[in-house]
């Protein structure tokens, strides 16, 4: 039998807090949140690996520290509405859930939405709202939110994920570069996004956050 709790306490105490990561909100919610309950049933032994966890189909679940400091960087509180991204099979929205007043997650694999639901309804989050639809069209009906954070790589951030972005708000994206990638924090200033550097991390890119998904006109 394995000792999940433990396993998830290890996490924290290895690649969450020696990664500067302190906040409690953030602290609490991964030793809380079961990560073993929101992967696929074959690989939950490796739930708690310090690596990207293959979902298949080219998506992850982030690596335990680039999700905590995405989510340091972006100082969710209680009293705001996020925005999800990706939520995959909903690990990152259940820890969101602890912090956040409400997360929408947005999935467009109508599998792992479902997984998510059940996941995310076991798991007592009922301020956690699943989303299906394509990734880069976010849930404008839900909106606008404090702050969207994207649980993988980018090239380019859809004008339509901006748009759902409060006057002031902030946005995390992982934007990548070949195999590197950089962690940006963005705060929005009427229609315009200002960025600045966070840290170094990696993940595939997310569908329809390709430098192919730009239009000009």
């Amino acid at each position: 039998m394995i000792d999940f709790a433990t396993r998830r306490t290890m996490m924290v105490d290895t690649q969450v807090r020696p990664s500067d990561v302190t906040k409690f909100p953030i602290i609490e919610a991964m030793l809380t949140v079961p990560r073993e309950d929101f992967v696929p049933t074959a690989q939950r032994e490796a739930a708690y690996l310090g690596e990207n966890l293959d979902l298949g189909q080219g998506r992850v679940m982030l690596d335990p520290r680039t999700l905590a400091k995405m989510l340091d960087a972006l100082a969710i509180t209680d009293r705001e509405l996020v925005l999800d991204v990706g939520g995959a099979m909903g690990y990152s929205t259940a820890v969101i859930a602890h912090m956040a007043e409400a997360v929408v997650t947005v999935e467009e694999d109508e599998s792992m939405a479902h997984e998510a639901q059940e996941a995310l309804t076991a798991a007592g989050a009922d301020n956690a709202v699943v989303h299906v639809g394509p990734l880069a069209e976010g849930a404008a009906q839900h909106g606008p939110y404090d702050a969207i954070v994207l649980q993988g790589g980018v090239q380019q951030v859809p004008a339509a994920l901006i748009d759902q972005l409060k006057d002031g708000g902030r946005i995390c994206a992982l934007f990548m570069n070949g195999q590197l990638g950089e962690v940006r924090v963005g705060r929005k200033n009427s229609d315009d996004v200002s960025w600045r550097m966070a840290f170094n991390a990696a993940a595939p890119v997310l569908p329809g956050f390709g430098r192919e998904a730009v239009f000009e006109f």
